[in-house]
């Protein structure tokens, strides 16, 4: 699999020397710099601006009519979609659809709990647990082959 544009530039970077001459040697990138964790943390950062732009309004424009809160809540969705579609076009260059969509699932789940115990002020119960392990099966049915390739 060919590494993505940015990643080869830096690895040309890298093994520049000082005579002006490019040195073609194999380069790994820096491990921050792994598509994995590359679409993780803009997926992380595109959830948080999804989960204010979806239940936000509920508390901070509770009294506001709904149109209001929609156009609000859109304003706020589109940085999501400006974070969200570089972070899945960044994944998909090493997993596939089904993987990236549980991946965004656990992800969306994560930044959901906090948002809605600490802005929300609801109180988590048991099903919250039963749904994070299920999440995590999915998790597990469909990395399955990666996590045991050889």
């Amino acid at each position: 699999m060919r590494a993505p544009q940015r990643i080869r530039n830096f690895c040309m970077a890298v093994d520049h020397n000082p005579q002006e001459r490019i040195v073609r040697m194999p380069c790994r990138p820096p491990v921050c710099m792994q598509p994995y964790l590359i679409a993780i943390l803009l997926l992380c950062c595109s959830n948080i601006f999804m989960t204010i732009a979806w239940y936000g309004h509920l508390k901070s424009f509770a009294h506001a009519p709904w149109l209001v809160a929609a156009l609000v809540s859109w304003g706020i969705a589109l940085f999501e979609y400006l974070i969200q579609v570089p972070a899945n076009r960044i994944g998909h260059q090493v997993m596939n659809v089904g993987q990236l969509k549980i991946l965004q699932e656990v992800i969306t789940l994560t930044i959901f709990l906090p948002f809605s115990i600490f802005y929300l002020k609801e109180k988590p119960n048991s099903d919250y647990l039963w749904a994070g392990l299920c999440i995590l099966g999915a998790v597990f049915f469909i990395f399955r082959k990666k996590l045991f390739a050889s």
